[in-house]
């Protein structure tokens, strides 16, 4: 084997030459590597056409890179900060403009005073943050309602200091952001009925509640009366109904979506949680039948790839067993992970879908 047969296989084995294929943006400023064909040095994440790796030295320093005596790529601009660096700044910057706000800015406001354009900072901040830029303005001023109702002023102030300029525009959006109206959210809960039937499937025993806007929690366990009190503890200022025969219809299609769960579940759900919540438990949803997902792929998939903690918290607080496919989440190396509801019935539920 003559040197560059050599050079080549050394690079090829080389682990930092997999993530230069796959220009990696969580590489940059890690290493960099240069193009002996074209005179320059990039960093992992350049978009150039990919190159020879014959033609490659990677370098664990920008000085070692300059030392080649190759220019700086005008593509990926190896000598500067980051792009990736540079985005999340701007868009840290644009979520305390948002934050700092009387009133929610316009999407042209916060472009123009980030010096970008609108489009351009459109694309950027969901990437970023996995929400628009008015997404994250309407989370932000939910969070802010949810504090000012647990303080002691009234609920039309708590609306106006969440930055609505009007009552009406926010009850139009409160069921949205509460779940609920404003002064049940004050109360607790207190008043709104929950309506619910526990029954048996071949996993144990199950409990179905809904709300008026749909099924609301499906809880699994052993011990019908601990699900009981799960669900006291989860709507503690509620009303709780035991379902008639009518919510018996209710449970019955649920425990068939549990038992055969290509079925699908074809009934109404009310998906309460946090702006956050909500973006992972659709990221579960988006995981195909029989397929399984780890905490970091679903970090990555909804933008925030560091949030790998805050994934499984939220799984953790999911109230819909199966609707919300929690189940298909587990660790890197592929074994599962804690189950709300029991490991065991987390590889039950895998082993039926992947069987199906």
């Amino acid at each position: 084997m003559n040197s560059q047969d050599t050079h080549v296989q050394a690079i090829l084995a080389d682990p930092r030459w997999a993530r230069i294929v796959a220009r990696d943006k969580t590489a940059d400023d890690k290493f960099w590597y240069a193009v002996s064909t074209t005179g320059i040095y990039c960093r992992p994440s350049c978009p150039s056409r990919g190159c020879n790796p014959g033609n490659v030295t990677i370098h664990d320093t920008l000085e070692d890179a300059r030392r080649t005596g190759f220019r700086p790529c005008k593509r990926c601009k190896p000598d500067g900060p980051a792009a990736e660096a540079v985005n999340a700044e701007l868009v840290t910057r644009a979520c305390r403009l948002i934050e700092d706000g009387e009133s929610a800015p316009s999407l042209t406001d916060l472009a123009a005073a980030l010096g970008l354009s609108p489009g351009y900072f459109h694309r950027v901040f969901k990437a970023q943050t996995g929400l628009t830029p008015k997404g994250y303005a309407t989370a932000h001023r939910a969070k802010r309602v949810r504090e000012a109702l647990t303080g002691e002023g009234s609920v039309t102030e708590a609306i106006y200091d969440a930055g609505f300029n009007s009552s009406g525009r926010f009850y139009a959006a409160s069921d949205a952001m509460l779940g609920m109206t404003p002064s049940a959210f004050r109360r607790g809960g207190v008043r709104e009925e929950i309506r619910f039937a526990i029954g048996a499937t071949t996993l144990g025993a199950i409990l179905v509640a809904s709300s008026d806007k749909g099924v609301a929690a499906i809880l699994l366990g052993d011990d019908p009366d601990a699900l009981a009190r799960d669900l006291q503890d989860r709507f503690p200022r509620a009303r709780l109904i035991g379902g008639d025969a009518d919510y018996e219809a209710v449970v019955a299609e649920v425990v068939g979506f549990v038992e055969a769960p290509r079925v699908g579940l074809d009934l109404p759900l009310d998906v309460r949680g946090t702006a956050f919540q909500q973006r992972v438990w659709q990221a579960l949803r988006d995981i195909p039948f029989g397929r399984t997902a780890s905490y970091t792929e679903v970090a990555e998939r909804i933008g925030l790839p560091s949030a790998t903690r805050a994934v499984a918290g939220a799984c953790a607080a999911n109230k819909l067993a199966v609707a919300i496919p929690c189940h298909r989440v587990v660790r890197n190396d592929g074994a599962l992970s804690g189950y709300a509801w029991g490991v065991e019935r987390k590889r039950a539920i895998l082993d039926r879908e992947q069987a199906a």
